[in-house]
């Protein structure tokens, strides 16, 4: 049982899939569904950092890809955004406080398009209310490589000083 184990999760990780397995939990982390790509950014830098080699080109490529593999699920969220027709109110609290935000600062809400729980709906809201599409895009991206340069910069310090 345990060598099926291993062997599954090895699949996920093996050097080979781990970019791709970076892209999609990205994109799955910004969509509407779980994905946790924090905790898989965390675990392929930590590898990269605490090998021997260089890990900067490898690094440079995994923000890159979780970038775009996050961005592209928000604009997913953004194009759902799009096709929800507009009412007048919502009693949901974290959406009524999004839209409230959005509203106010328009679309530089985008930035934080990484936070959790309100980040999706950002995205939402900014293709509800007809956000400029590429400069969605722009803020979207700035905001989502922010996150990881962010986990990188908290990351890299305690694995290779401390540790």
């Amino acid at each position: 049982m345990t060598e099926y184990i291993t062997s599954f999760f090895s699949l996920f990780f093996s050097e080979q899939n781990q970019l791709i397995t970076m892209f999609f939990s990205g994109l799955l982390s910004s969509t509407l569904l779980p994905g946790n790509s924090e905790i898989i950014f965390t675990t392929l830098a930590s590898q990269h950092i605490v090998s021997n080699e260089t890990p900067y080109p490898s690094l440079f490529v995994l923000i890159i890809v979780a970038t775009l593999g996050n961005s592209l699920g928000s604009l997913i969220t953004y194009a759902m955004g799009l096709l929800v027709p507009h009412s007048k109110k919502t009693d949901r609290r974290y959406t009524q406080w999004a839209l409230e935000k959005s509203k106010k600062y328009g679309i530089l809400v985008l930035l934080f398009s990484w936070l959790p729980i309100v980040g999706d709906i950002f995205c939402g809201i900014a293709g509800w209310l007809r956000f400029n599409l590429w400069q969605s895009i722009i803020l979207i991206v700035i905001g989502k490589l922010l996150r990881y340069l962010f986990l990188l910069a908290t990351l890299y310090p305690v694995l290779k000083y401390v540790l």
